[in-house]
């Protein structure tokens, strides 16, 4: 796999100056820590949400801070989560007294890191709350759901927590309507091809050219099954079929669907699998309320893509439809 490099010691870094450099509108970089990014204008009097997480997942997880979404970031190295000295960098940069949510993914490195910081915040008087984002299928049974990761949900609880941060939600409110939308939130994914790490200039993994792998993890993580290469609504209705066993979706419920590319995939290819999908939603009765297509969570150049489903209620529709801006996510 061809990149454009220059030294693969420094991509992070230089990614990041490059990402700050595009978006000054939306975004600044802390002195204290070059790894922690936070919104431009930060709001005062509410909850400060803070995301983070390992890098090779653009626009996640930089592409979601701004208006509906996170008040900043911790930038991890690829595929490897952020040290502690970002994320309390940006916990007392958004911090304005009523407290900070951590929402990440559902990784060793993520929950050891986030809560060292949580520990260092409690020091200097910060509270906080955290939910861990448990919405990939494959990777735990239904009974071990607590073991479970996090991909491409992250968009769809992000959002949530930044809404419900804006209309005023107290921490532990907070933590409790984020934990409810997790619980309502489930995706599965199916990998095509591996994606190559800067550092080593090798596939994570192999795949044949005839095979694909359902329930691959966005870090290369040994996926429920592999098989033979199937057709676009094949792959959409196993996907669908998993999501479905465990969400009891019934006739009259609404849901949000975001349809995610892993890095190669085209928009033909996603809106094909999207068109599947909401079919098999509408054969339920169930309504599409927000339908997101496109590339929100990959996994550098990997082909492939995951399907999320979120079961709505009223109070997380507010929330899934409220205003956002941000590099990654614009909703008027």
């Amino acid at each position: 796999m061809k990149k454009l490099l220059n030294d693969p010691a420094r991509v992070v870094d230089e990614m990041v100056e490059g990402y700050v450099s595009a978006f000054p509108q939306y975004i600044r970089r802390l002195e204290s820590s070059p790894r922690a990014l936070v919104r431009r204008e930060l709001p005062q009097g509410k909850v400060g949400v803070v995301i983070g997480g390992g890098s090779g997942h653009e626009p996640g997880f930089m592409g979601y801070v701004g208006q509906g979404f996170a008040d900043g970031v911790a930038v991890g190295n690829i595929f490897a989560s952020p040290s502690p000295d970002p994320i309390v960098a940006v916990t007392e940069a958004v911090h304005h007294g009523a407290g900070v949510l951590y929402i990440y993914g559902n990784y060793a490195g993520d929950g050891m890191n986030f809560d060292m910081s949580a520990e260092l915040a409690a020091m200097s008087g910060i509270r906080t709350a955290t939910v861990r984002i448990t919405d990939d299928i494959a990777s735990a049974p239904a009974d071990q759901a607590e073991k479970r990761r996090g991909i491409a949900g992250f968009v769809l609880l992000f959002k949530v927590a930044g809404a419900a941060s804006e209309m005023g939600y107290g921490l532990e409110e907070l933590a409790q309507v984020c934990a409810k939308a997790n619980d309502r939130t489930r995706t599965m994914g199916v990998a095509l091809s591996p994606c190559t790490l800067p550092q080593t200039g090798k596939p994570a993994f192999e795949l044949a050219d005839d095979e694909m792998e359902i329930g691959l993890g966005i870090h290369g993580e040994p996926g429920m099954e592999r098989g033979k290469l199937a057709s676009a609504d094949e792959v959409a209705e196993r996907l669908m079929v998993s999501i479905l066993s465990e969400l009891e979706l019934t006739r009259g419920d609404r849901v949000a669907v975001l349809v995610n590319g892993l890095g190669s995939t085209t928009m033909m290819e996603l809106f094909i699998v999207f068109r599947k999908a909401a079919a098999i939603l509408s054969e339920l009765g169930v309504s599409v309320h927000r339908s997101y297509v496109g590339e929100y969570v990959t996994s550098m150049e990997m082909g492939g893509c995951s399907i999320t489903v979120m079961k709505l209620d009223d109070e997380l529709t507010k929330m899934i439809d409220h205003r956002a801006d941000c590099p990654a996510f614009t909703q008027i």
